[in-house]
């Protein structure tokens, strides 16, 4: 013990100092009384099934039948597996190519809606929506209506007479309809873009303007690196998201991720292997596999961060 804290003790009443322990005791058991709920859910239903998915991702397990510990047998078999090849090439480009339009899109219109415009709360009401619509089943089959042989997109472009493919059931093109699915839900990333604007002191552009700079030279040399943080929270976020995709490519393909395996998702497959061939210790497996990924990919813009994200230090 230190000599300070002899002395706080010398001072200290013992009558005091078991009054402040009983009270410091209620206050943990009010604490942990309110933790109670969410310590039991995290247990039972988070920890608990990722400990037993990381059991069956070993064995042979079918649903009906008791797991069959097969050691290395899965890992081997993703390895060899052409369509799990398939899924993740898909999936990397799906990340890859929609990620970074979204943010585009949605650091663009957060940009114009920073303006000053009449009505703000309205348009950024109504720009929001897709983001609360575009995962549902509904929009999914919205979509396909639209994008198919005789939906609004062929329509439309009838009316210039030019004859349009089946969006959806051509190879070439199917991936590409829900790439525009996703970045058609820019609205989650436009309202925080719209809100790290806010935070940009005016005076840095008026400083900027007196000094001649134009508009593109302020974006480039205030905006994107004073709301390189928000950029990067929102990368993070939508990559592990776009990873994780799953309703739009159920729903367009029926569930088989065609036409010609165009947009299977490594998601797709996975249940298309736990749930329809119920394979589900493989299935857990390559849900060990996209944790991997998406783990990787996080720890990889954390890493490069450093070399492009500015804080106020």
């Amino acid at each position: 013990m230190s000599a300070l804290n002899e002395l706080r003790a010398l001072r200290t009443p013992k009558g005091a100092v078991k009054h402040r322990d009983a009270s410091e005791f209620r206050d943990n058991r009010a604490a942990l009384l309110f933790l109670g709920p969410w310590i039991i859910g995290f247990l039972v239903i988070t920890l608990g099934p990722v400990l037993v998915s990381l059991y069956l991702s070993f064995t042979d397990y079918n649903l009906l039948q008791n797991p069959n510990f097969t050691g290395l047998e899965n890992p081997q078999r993703m390895v060899e597996d052409p369509r799990l090849h398939q899924s993740l090439g898909v999936t990397i480009t799906y990340v890859l190519v929609s990620v970074p339009l979204q943010l585009m899109v949605a650091l663009a219109i957060a940009v114009l809606l920073d303006r000053g415009l009449r009505g703000l709360s309205f348009y950024r009401s109504v720009l929001y929506l897709p983001s609360l619509l575009g995962g549902s089943v509904a929009i999914a089959v919205l979509w396909r209506l639209v994008f198919g042989s005789s939906g609004l997109v062929n329509a439309l472009l009838a009316v210039f007479g030019i004859q349009g493919p089946g969006w959806i059931s051509e190879p070439d093109t199917a991936l590409s309809t829900l790439i525009i699915l996703h970045v058609w839900t820019f609205g989650a990333p436009m309202v925080i873009f719209l809100a790290g604007l806010r935070q940009i002191p005016r005076q840095y552009y008026e400083a900027a303007s007196t000094d001649g700079a134009g508009r593109w030279t302020q974006f480039r040399s205030i905006t994107l690196p004073l709301l390189s943080p928000i950029i990067f929270f929102n990368l993070v976020l939508g990559i592990i998201g776009a990873f994780q995709s799953f309703t739009q490519a159920y729903v367009v393909s029926n569930g088989s991720g065609g036409p010609s395996d165009s947009t299977l998702f490594i998601t797709l497959y996975l249940y298309q292997k736990g749930f329809g061939s119920f394979q589900m210790g493989y299935a857990s497996a390559i849900a060990w596999l996209l944790l991997i990924i998406i783990a990787a990919a996080t720890s990889i813009n954390f890493w490069a961060s450093k070399y492009w994200v500015f804080y106020d230090d």
